[in-house]
């Protein structure tokens, strides 16, 4: 039995490979969006109750590995897996995509003037510093972190799902799921005239065309780091090689 911890657009591929082949898994999903993307086979949405609800769960269902295919910047689910994995013996390994930062921005996008903070406070501050039109694309959880620095802009914040937060006057939100294509990113920029984006090292395809609509037009980008890989896990960044790794055990 494979657990694979899920959300991802590389879990749903591991799932299709993991399901071709007949194996026995089950994906989790955080339940934190109202209309996921599923994958195919069985899901389980909703928390574990921490480690110990974690370990709970593998042991009543008798997993054998883990995936941690979780979003990038899902840190407590990934500190949750390692504990969990760590304390019972149980192999985990960590599906995720290569982040942004792996290439320099000036190399990939010319002219491009990026600005890497540590945590969304300092990234609040230094959108608040280069620019008066932030486009926020940094998720509904974060968002109360901006209206300090920002209440006073016209800010434009990109979500999946309504904040549950009231947000300033100002502010303009948009409701919407990627892939982004890039039309519809310039479109967004022009319309509001976004002269800062504030971003996170996601990594990946779906969002990456709003990097290169910034570039195109001059505007500074604030980006919110990853946080440091969990020592000793083995990690892989693509559903073919978790698929490959699986398989050798």
């Amino acid at each position: 039995m494979i657990l694979v911890l899920g959300g991802t657009s590389e879990a749903r591929e591991l799932a299709e490979l993991l399901d071709a082949a007949g194996v026995r898994f089950v994906s989790s999903l955080a339940g934190r969006v109202t209309k996921p993307r599923l994958p195919v086979g069985a899901v389980q949405i909703g928390g574990f109750g921490g480690v110990d609800g974690l370990r709970a769960y593998l042991a009543e269902h008798r997993v054998d590995v883990v995936v941690d295919a979780t979003h990038p910047f899902a840190e407590g689910m990934t500190r949750n897996a390692v504990a969990a994995c760590a304390a019972d013996g149980i192999p985990l390994l960590r599906l995720e995509r290569p982040g942004w930062s792996d290439t320099p921005a000036a190399a990939r996008w010319p002219g491009a003037d990026w600005h890497w903070v540590d945590d969304h406070d300092q990234a609040a501050r230094a959108a608040a510093a280069l620019g008066e039109r932030p486009f926020l694309t940094v998720g509904r959880q974060a968002l109360h972190r901006f209206i300090g620095p920002l209440g006073d802009r016209q800010t434009v914040a990109r979500v999946v799902d309504a904040p549950a937060i009231e947000v300033p006057a100002p502010w303009t939100i948009l409701l919407s799921r990627g892939p982004y294509p890039i039309e519809s990113e310039r479109q967004i920029f022009a319309a509001h005239d976004i002269d800062v984006l504030v971003t996170k090292d996601s990594g990946g395809s779906y969002t990456r065309a709003k990097l290169d609509v910034a570039a195109e037009r001059g505007a500074a980008v604030v980006m919110v780091r990853r946080a440091a890989a969990a020592p000793d896990v083995p990690t892989v960044t693509d559903a073919d090689a978790a698929a490959a790794w699986l398989a050798q055990r």
